[in-house]
Protein backbone atom coordinates (compact mmCIF):
# COMPACT_ATOMS: atom_id res chain seq x y z
CA UNK A 1 0.00 0.00 0.00
CA UNK A 2 1.24 3.52 -0.84
CA UNK A 3 2.45 5.38 2.24
CA UNK A 4 -0.33 7.61 3.53
CA UNK A 5 0.68 11.26 3.79
CA UNK A 6 -0.89 14.68 4.35
CA UNK A 7 1.26 17.67 3.35
CA UNK A 8 2.59 19.41 6.46
CA UNK A 9 1.44 16.64 8.80
CA UNK A 10 3.81 14.25 10.58
CA UNK A 11 1.71 11.14 11.14
CA UNK A 12 4.39 9.30 13.11
CA UNK A 13 4.85 12.22 15.51
CA UNK A 14 1.06 12.60 15.90
CA UNK A 15 0.58 8.91 16.68
CA UNK A 16 3.49 8.87 19.14
CA UNK A 17 2.31 12.00 20.96
CA UNK A 18 -1.30 10.81 21.15
CA UNK A 19 -0.35 7.40 22.53
CA UNK A 20 2.10 8.99 24.97
CA UNK A 21 -0.69 11.22 26.29
CA UNK A 22 -3.03 8.26 26.81
CA UNK A 23 -0.30 6.13 28.40
CA UNK A 24 0.87 8.91 30.70
CA UNK A 25 4.46 8.82 29.51
CA UNK A 26 6.69 10.81 31.87
CA UNK A 27 4.16 10.89 34.70
CA UNK A 28 4.58 9.00 38.02
CA UNK A 29 3.33 5.46 37.38
CA UNK A 30 2.73 6.24 33.73
CA UNK A 31 4.03 4.69 30.57
CA UNK A 32 1.83 1.63 30.27
CA UNK A 33 -1.74 0.37 29.98
CA UNK A 34 -2.33 -0.95 33.48
CA UNK A 35 -5.66 -2.58 32.62
CA UNK A 36 -4.58 -4.53 29.56
CA UNK A 37 -1.26 -5.55 31.10
CA UNK A 38 -2.94 -6.87 34.23
CA UNK A 39 -5.87 -8.63 32.55
CA UNK A 40 -4.70 -9.77 29.08
CA UNK A 41 -1.90 -12.34 28.62
CA UNK A 42 1.05 -10.95 26.69
CA UNK A 43 0.69 -13.53 23.89
CA UNK A 44 -3.10 -13.24 23.51
CA UNK A 45 -4.41 -12.51 20.01
CA UNK A 46 -7.52 -10.64 18.90
CA UNK A 47 -9.33 -10.22 15.65
CA UNK A 48 -11.27 -7.00 15.32
CA UNK A 49 -13.78 -5.34 13.06
CA UNK A 50 -14.29 -1.57 12.92
CA UNK A 51 -17.70 -0.61 11.60
CA UNK A 52 -19.93 2.38 11.16
CA UNK A 53 -23.13 2.65 13.20
CA UNK A 54 -24.33 5.64 11.13
CA UNK A 55 -24.46 6.64 7.48
CA UNK A 56 -21.16 8.52 7.17
CA UNK A 57 -18.47 9.81 4.85
CA UNK A 58 -15.40 7.82 5.86
CA UNK A 59 -12.19 9.61 6.80
CA UNK A 60 -9.08 8.74 8.78
CA UNK A 61 -8.78 4.97 8.42
CA UNK A 62 -5.06 5.04 7.44
CA UNK A 63 -4.37 7.15 10.52
CA UNK A 64 -6.31 4.76 12.73
CA UNK A 65 -4.30 1.89 11.28
CA UNK A 66 -1.07 3.72 12.14
CA UNK A 67 -1.97 3.63 15.85
CA UNK A 68 -2.27 -0.15 15.80
CA UNK A 69 0.91 -0.62 13.77
CA UNK A 70 2.84 1.60 16.17
CA UNK A 71 2.20 -0.87 19.00
CA UNK A 72 2.19 -4.09 16.96
CA UNK A 73 4.26 -3.84 13.77
CA UNK A 74 3.22 -7.39 12.85
CA UNK A 75 -0.51 -6.69 13.00
CA UNK A 76 -2.55 -7.65 9.93
CA UNK A 77 -4.84 -4.80 8.83
CA UNK A 78 -7.30 -4.77 5.95
CA UNK A 79 -8.89 -1.41 5.17
CA UNK A 80 -12.17 -2.21 3.50
CA UNK A 81 -13.39 1.15 2.17
CA UNK A 82 -11.69 4.11 0.52
CA UNK A 83 -11.30 7.52 2.11
CA UNK A 84 -14.30 9.66 1.18
CA UNK A 85 -16.62 6.70 0.64
CA UNK A 86 -20.22 7.27 1.70
CA UNK A 87 -21.36 4.18 3.58
CA UNK A 88 -24.56 2.90 5.16
CA UNK A 89 -24.99 2.01 8.83
CA UNK A 90 -23.44 -1.37 9.64
CA UNK A 91 -20.70 -1.13 7.02
CA UNK A 92 -17.42 -2.83 7.97
CA UNK A 93 -14.55 -0.37 7.59
CA UNK A 94 -11.46 -2.27 8.75
CA UNK A 95 -10.43 -5.75 9.87
CA UNK A 96 -7.49 -6.40 12.19
CA UNK A 97 -5.68 -9.45 13.58
CA UNK A 98 -2.87 -9.01 16.07
CA UNK A 99 -1.65 -8.75 19.64
CA UNK A 100 -4.59 -8.24 21.99
CA UNK A 101 -2.80 -5.90 24.41
CA UNK A 102 -1.57 -3.66 21.61
CA UNK A 103 -4.99 -3.48 20.00
CA UNK A 104 -6.70 -2.57 23.26
CA UNK A 105 -4.11 0.07 24.07
CA UNK A 106 -4.40 1.71 20.64
CA UNK A 107 -8.18 1.33 20.34
CA UNK A 108 -9.36 4.62 21.85
CA UNK A 109 -6.79 6.80 20.10
CA UNK A 110 -7.61 5.16 16.77
CA UNK A 111 -11.36 5.47 17.25
CA UNK A 112 -11.21 9.05 18.50
CA UNK A 113 -9.33 10.05 15.39
CA UNK A 114 -11.48 8.28 12.81
CA UNK A 115 -14.72 9.30 14.58
CA UNK A 116 -13.73 12.97 14.59
CA UNK A 117 -12.41 13.07 11.04
CA UNK A 118 -15.35 11.10 9.67
CA UNK A 119 -17.65 13.52 11.52
CA UNK A 120 -15.99 16.48 9.79
CA UNK A 121 -16.09 14.76 6.40
CA UNK A 122 -19.73 13.74 6.86
CA UNK A 123 -20.85 17.27 7.79
CA UNK A 124 -18.85 18.69 4.89
CA UNK A 125 -20.54 16.32 2.46
CA UNK A 126 -23.95 17.39 3.81
CA UNK A 127 -23.12 21.04 3.11
CA UNK A 128 -21.74 20.26 -0.35
CA UNK A 129 -24.90 18.33 -1.23
CA UNK A 130 -27.12 21.10 0.17
CA UNK A 131 -25.47 23.68 -2.12
CA UNK A 132 -26.97 21.91 -5.10
CA UNK A 133 -25.99 22.61 -8.70
CA UNK A 134 -24.33 26.00 -8.25
CA UNK A 135 -20.91 27.39 -9.20
CA UNK A 136 -19.97 28.02 -5.59
CA UNK A 137 -17.30 25.99 -3.80
CA UNK A 138 -17.50 25.18 -0.11
CA UNK A 139 -14.57 26.39 2.02
CA UNK A 140 -13.49 25.70 5.56
CA UNK A 141 -11.92 28.30 7.90
CA UNK A 142 -9.16 28.53 10.53
CA UNK A 143 -11.67 27.55 13.23
CA UNK A 144 -9.88 24.29 13.93
CA UNK A 145 -8.84 22.48 17.11
CA UNK A 146 -5.26 23.49 17.96
CA UNK A 147 -2.85 20.84 16.73
CA UNK A 148 -5.41 19.23 14.41
CA UNK A 149 -5.59 21.74 11.56
CA UNK A 150 -3.92 19.60 8.91
CA UNK A 151 -6.07 16.61 9.85
CA UNK A 152 -9.33 18.55 9.94
CA UNK A 153 -8.64 20.31 6.67
CA UNK A 154 -7.81 16.91 5.15
CA UNK A 155 -11.22 15.72 6.38
CA UNK A 156 -12.89 18.70 4.70
CA UNK A 157 -11.22 17.79 1.40
CA UNK A 158 -12.25 14.17 1.90
CA UNK A 159 -15.86 15.28 2.34
CA UNK A 160 -15.83 17.21 -0.93
CA UNK A 161 -15.02 20.68 0.36
CA UNK A 162 -12.05 22.93 -0.29
CA UNK A 163 -9.51 24.51 2.01
CA UNK A 164 -9.34 28.22 2.67
CA UNK A 165 -5.88 29.48 3.58
CA UNK A 166 -4.03 26.98 5.77
CA UNK A 167 -2.88 29.60 8.25
CA UNK A 168 -1.73 33.14 8.72
CA UNK A 169 1.14 32.70 6.29
CA UNK A 170 -0.31 31.82 2.89
CA UNK A 171 -2.64 34.76 2.18
CA UNK A 172 -3.49 38.11 3.71
CA UNK A 173 -7.03 38.34 5.02
CA UNK A 174 -8.01 41.84 6.05
CA UNK A 175 -10.83 41.75 8.58
CA UNK A 176 -12.71 44.40 10.55
CA UNK A 177 -10.04 44.86 13.23
CA UNK A 178 -7.32 45.32 10.60
CA UNK A 179 -9.53 47.90 8.89
CA UNK A 180 -10.15 49.65 12.20
CA UNK A 181 -6.45 50.13 12.87
CA UNK A 182 -5.54 50.98 9.26
CA UNK A 183 -8.31 53.57 8.96
CA UNK A 184 -10.34 51.97 6.18
CA UNK A 185 -10.50 49.09 3.73
CA UNK A 186 -8.55 50.94 1.04
CA UNK A 187 -5.74 51.84 3.43
CA UNK A 188 -5.51 48.28 4.74
CA UNK A 189 -5.40 46.76 1.26
CA UNK A 190 -2.79 49.25 0.09
CA UNK A 191 -0.55 48.45 3.05
CA UNK A 192 -0.73 44.72 2.35
CA UNK A 193 0.09 45.19 -1.33
CA UNK A 194 2.93 47.56 -0.47
CA UNK A 195 4.39 44.81 1.71
CA UNK A 196 4.64 42.60 -1.36
CA UNK A 197 1.72 40.29 -0.59
CA UNK A 198 0.23 38.84 -3.77
CA UNK A 199 -3.08 37.47 -2.43
CA UNK A 200 -5.09 40.02 -0.47
CA UNK A 201 -8.54 38.96 0.70
CA UNK A 202 -10.55 41.86 2.08
CA UNK A 203 -13.60 41.42 4.28
CA UNK A 204 -16.45 43.85 3.69
CA UNK A 205 -19.72 43.95 5.58
CA UNK A 206 -21.26 46.91 3.76
CA UNK A 207 -21.92 47.59 0.09
CA UNK A 208 -20.14 50.95 0.26
CA UNK A 209 -16.86 49.22 1.19
CA UNK A 210 -16.71 47.20 -2.03
CA UNK A 211 -15.55 49.83 -4.50
CA UNK A 212 -12.78 51.22 -2.23
CA UNK A 213 -11.46 47.70 -1.61
CA UNK A 214 -11.42 46.90 -5.33
CA UNK A 215 -9.88 50.23 -6.30
CA UNK A 216 -7.10 49.63 -3.77
CA UNK A 217 -6.28 46.26 -5.39
CA UNK A 218 -7.96 43.54 -3.31
CA UNK A 219 -7.72 40.21 -5.12
CA UNK A 220 -10.77 38.68 -3.42
CA UNK A 221 -13.71 39.93 -1.38
CA UNK A 222 -15.15 38.24 1.65
CA UNK A 223 -18.78 39.34 1.90
CA UNK A 224 -19.47 38.99 5.59
CA UNK A 225 -22.89 38.40 7.15
CA UNK A 226 -24.86 39.53 4.12
CA UNK A 227 -28.26 38.09 3.32
CA UNK A 228 -29.06 36.71 -0.15
CA UNK A 229 -30.51 39.98 -1.48
CA UNK A 230 -27.46 41.97 -0.35
CA UNK A 231 -25.14 39.31 -1.74
CA UNK A 232 -26.79 39.56 -5.16
CA UNK A 233 -26.40 43.33 -5.06
CA UNK A 234 -22.72 42.93 -4.13
CA UNK A 235 -22.08 40.40 -6.90
CA UNK A 236 -23.67 42.72 -9.46
CA UNK A 237 -21.45 45.58 -8.28
CA UNK A 238 -18.27 43.50 -8.37
CA UNK A 239 -19.23 42.31 -11.87
CA UNK A 240 -16.66 39.53 -11.98
CA UNK A 241 -13.63 41.72 -11.26
CA UNK A 242 -12.51 39.46 -8.38
CA UNK A 243 -13.79 36.24 -6.82
CA UNK A 244 -16.32 36.71 -4.02
CA UNK A 245 -16.82 34.65 -0.88
CA UNK A 246 -19.91 34.61 1.35
CA UNK A 247 -19.21 34.12 5.04
CA UNK A 248 -20.82 34.40 8.43
CA UNK A 249 -23.57 32.40 10.09
CA UNK A 250 -24.05 30.00 7.17
CA UNK A 251 -26.22 27.03 8.13
CA UNK A 252 -27.22 23.81 6.42
CA UNK A 253 -30.71 25.20 5.80
CA UNK A 254 -29.48 28.52 4.36
CA UNK A 255 -26.46 27.55 2.26
CA UNK A 256 -28.47 26.71 -0.87
CA UNK A 257 -29.90 30.22 -1.07
CA UNK A 258 -26.48 31.76 -0.39
CA UNK A 259 -24.74 29.64 -3.01
CA UNK A 260 -27.40 30.53 -5.58
CA UNK A 261 -26.60 34.27 -5.38
CA UNK A 262 -23.62 33.86 -7.70
CA UNK A 263 -20.79 33.89 -5.15
CA UNK A 264 -17.68 31.90 -6.00
CA UNK A 265 -17.16 30.53 -2.49
CA UNK A 266 -19.09 29.96 0.72
CA UNK A 267 -17.02 29.52 3.88
CA UNK A 268 -18.41 27.64 6.89
CA UNK A 269 -16.60 27.59 10.21
CA UNK A 270 -18.79 24.92 11.73
CA UNK A 271 -17.38 22.24 9.40
CA UNK A 272 -14.42 21.93 11.76
CA UNK A 273 -15.70 23.82 14.77
CA UNK A 274 -18.95 21.98 15.42
CA UNK A 275 -18.98 18.67 13.54
CA UNK A 276 -20.34 15.83 15.71
CA UNK A 277 -18.27 12.69 15.97
CA UNK A 278 -19.36 9.82 13.75
CA UNK A 279 -20.63 6.73 15.57
CA UNK A 280 -17.97 4.12 14.77
CA UNK A 281 -17.28 1.03 16.84
CA UNK A 282 -14.62 -1.65 17.11
CA UNK A 283 -15.50 -5.17 18.25
CA UNK A 284 -12.87 -7.79 19.20
CA UNK A 285 -12.90 -11.57 19.19
CA UNK A 286 -10.22 -13.58 21.09
CA UNK A 287 -8.11 -16.00 19.04
CA UNK A 288 -5.91 -18.89 20.10
CA UNK A 289 -2.32 -17.77 20.71
CA UNK A 290 0.20 -18.87 18.10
Amino acid sequence: MTQFAIPGFDIEAFVAATLAEDLGNGLPGGGHDVTSESVIPSDALFSGVMDSRDAITVCGLPIAAAFFRALDPAIAIEILVEEGAQVAPGTDLMRLVGNARAMLTAERSALNTVQHLSGVATLTRQYVDAMGDTRAKLLDTRKTIPGLRHLEKYAVRTGGGHNHRMGLWDAAMIKDNHVLVAGGVAEAVQRALAAGIADVICEVDRIDQIEPALAAGATRLLLDNMGPDTLREAIALVAGRVPCEASGGVRLDTIAGIAATGVDYVSVGRLTQSAPAADIGLDFTPLDAA
